[in-house]
């Protein structure tokens, strides 16, 4: 069995804005920590993507917090979850696996997710599998790649570097899809759940999972995801930024494909890059509370 590891807690100690206890589900052999903040009949889950964590979402969950509950996962080999060494224990079929486990573990239903990067390919394959857990859907700087999609050559160096490089530092990789610089303390935020290289096997097989032809593992989940989504009825919300390269093309598509997002406002999250959350956390938490009052 592949070694598994749980970063040190005192890694995450007196990080800004992130004052949030860790709660830990099992999914199977690794077990996954989460934020959860607030109640209420609203239920927000926050997914995040590559190579952030729950961190990336801790301006948006204040504001969220006042109208429910917040959910705000680490996936596993990120954040406080328990992590492989092994770079072959990961696979897309285990992410997506271990996320719907987290959903049935908690119980979870009545969700609306919001969900980014990885957090959006997945989490928009877990609606669109499990339909009855979710009520509305905000997909932000994300996609549906089933194999057929061309992805930007910014995506392809990007997959070369963290798949090659000797010593990886996450930190210049967040702060390189931000629009905003980032102050040292923020930049250690991201730095704190790797606290060896080693750890840092999910960070480097993550973007090999994007299904690049229709053979792919992952490919025959995405079409899946695609057909259903193709048939979604309750509200979907559309939010990118004006500024992410790797994921802007992908905006307009997405809003005409799912058949509920044009009945939400035509709005692109201003001044913000790949990680609006980081950039705009406030403002996304906003458009996404308007979101949920009017539906």
């Amino acid at each position: 069995m592949a070694e598994l590891v749980r970063t040190p807690e005192a890694r995450f100690e007196g990080l800004p804005g992130y004052d949030y206890d860790a709660e830990y589900v099992s999914v199977g052999e690794p077990e996954m920590a989460y934020v959860d903040e607030g109640d209420g009949e609203e239920t927000f889950l926050c997914l995040h993507g590559e190579p952030t964590y729950s961190y990336l979402y801790r301006k948006m969950v204040p504001p969220l917090a006042e109208q429910g509950r917040v959910l705000a996962p680490d996936f596993v080999g990120f954040g406080r979850s328990e992590k492989y060494t092994d770079e072959d224990a990961y696979s897309f079929d285990r992410h997506f696996d271990w996320l719907v486990t987290f959903l049935e573990e908690l119980d979870l239903d009545g969700l609306t997710l919001v969900c980014q990067d990885w957090g959006g390919i997945l989490g928009l394959a877990a609606a669109a599998h499990h339909p009855e857990r979710f009520d509305r859907i905000v997909p932000m700087n994300t996609g549906i790649p089933d194999g057929t999609q061309e992805m930007p050559e910014v995506w392809h160096q990007f997959r070369e570097m963290v798949e090659t490089a000797d010593h990886l530092d996450v930190a210049p990789l967040v702060e390189a899809g931000c629009a905003t610089e980032l102050p040292e303390p923020v930049l250690d935020g991201y730095r704190a759940p790797f606290h060896t290289e080693a750890v840092k096997a999910s960070v480097r097989t993550w973007p090999g999972m994007v299904p690049l032809s229709p053979d792919d593992e992952g490919a025959a989940v995405m079409r899946a995801t695609r057909e259903r989504l193709a048939d979604w009825e309750k509200p979907a919300f559309v939010l990118f930024s004006d500024s992410d390269p790797i994921t802007r093309p992908s905006r307009d598509p997405l809003r005409e494909f799912l058949p509920t997002a044009g009945e939400q406002p035509d709005v692109w999250v201003e001044g913000a890059g790949h990680f609006l959350q980081e950039d705009a956390g406030e403002a996304v938490a906003e458009h996404i509370a308007g979101f949920v009052d009017r539906t």
